[in-house]
């Protein structure tokens, strides 16, 4: 990976700041082999907030052995201007996640699946999830977003969740949007 992408793509966590995606994908490795008969979920959310002469979207990893704790990362990524149409922010959103969901390459997908693969007779399991911070409720001004988000997720083989299953989105990025 050269400087540029490197500096494009840096997360941070509670622990650690300038992390690059390798450095987010061997935490992930090393969380799963802790517990290789795990039950885990690798989910990618955005969630956006407009302030006065920007708008701050975070894109969450998640990676959690249900029941048995999670590691997490955010990415940080500025708009310097308010981007205050609904649509072009929920897409922009979905196009964070996209990004990051497509740094989850073939290989590094089997290097995953691997890990959890000797397990599954035991009930180990593994799934990719794309969490939308939209929903289809009547009172919910997303909803007519939702199909075309939707799908868009489906189209890179990624489970789609929306509210309130995308928690990685409304919850976890949420709260470093302020």
């Amino acid at each position: 990976m050269n400087t540029d992408q490197n500096h494009t793509y840096l997360f941070q966590n509670l622990q650690e700041r300038h992390l690059i995606f390798e450095d987010v994908f061997n935490r992930i490795l090393k969380f799963m082999n802790r517990n290789p008969r795990g039950n885990y979920r690798l989910m990618v959310g955005t969630d956006s907030q407009v302030h006065c002469n920007r708008t701050v979207f975070i894109t969450g990893i998640v990676i959690q052995n249900e029941g048995k704790g999670a590691w997490a990362c955010i990415r940080k990524n500025i708009i310097p201007r308010k981007m205050l149409h609904l649509h072009e922010r929920i897409s922009y959103e979905t196009s964070l996640t996209e990004e990051i969901v497509s740094l989850f390459t073939t290989e590094r997908k089997n290097e995953m699946i691997n890990i959890v693969l000797p397990h599954i007779y035991q009930g180990a399991t593994f799934s990719m999830e794309g969490h939308l911070d939209i929903g289809a409720g009547k009172r919910n001004k997303t909803r007519e977003f939702v199909n075309e988000m939707v799908t868009r997720m489906e189209s890179i083989g990624v489970e789609p969740k929306i509210k309130p299953d995308a928690f990685v989105a409304s919850s976890y990025a949420n709260r470093y949007t302020k």
